[in-house]
């Protein structure tokens, strides 16, 4: 099962790239349709955030939604491994792929229409689930049988 525990951590993984990726067409293109450039010189080392309220929020979401993917989900990749190297159960490998089945579902709705009561549902499903996934790690690790390990 460690590789099927693995495997929904490394479509998440893959997913964050593909969010990265949109973050390109979506913000330069919105950075081209701005008619006074002069909104973005006089500050030397920019950072995305500093386009906030210089191009139309939608154009930020894609963004956003990067960064939500580097907070949260970093927890799940440190539950995976770990219910992976202890050996996780049928249930385990279910929740792993809830969990990225809804952070997706989360990404597409945050980037494409955003409205915060859905998306929070969402984040809420999430969350549940992923503290599901720990209460299983902690179990696996704090009752493990210490007479099990290799000599």
């Amino acid at each position: 099962m460690q590789a099927q525990m693995l495997a929904p951590a490394a479509v998440l993984v893959a997913w964050t790239l593909i969010v990265m990726l949109w973050i390109v067409p979506t913000r330069f293109g919105a950075i081209a349709k701005v008619e006074d450039k002069s909104v973005f010189t006089g500050k030397q080392g920019g950072r995305g955030q500093d386009l906030e309220g210089k191009i139309p929020d939608k154009a930020n979401w894609p963004a956003h939604n990067h960064t939500h993917l580097h907070e949260q989900p970093t927890l799940f990749y440190a539950v995976t491994a770990i219910l992976a190297i202890l050996g996780a159960g049928a249930i385990d490998v279910t929740l792993a792929w809830i969990y990225v089945a809804v952070r997706i579902l989360h990404s597409l709705w945050q980037i494409l229409v955003n409205k915060v009561p859905i998306r929070f549902v969402l984040f809420l499903a999430s969350s549940i689930v992923l503290i599901i996934l720990a209460v299983r790690a902690v179990m696996a690790t704090a009752f493990a049988d210490p007479s099990l390990a290799p000599q």
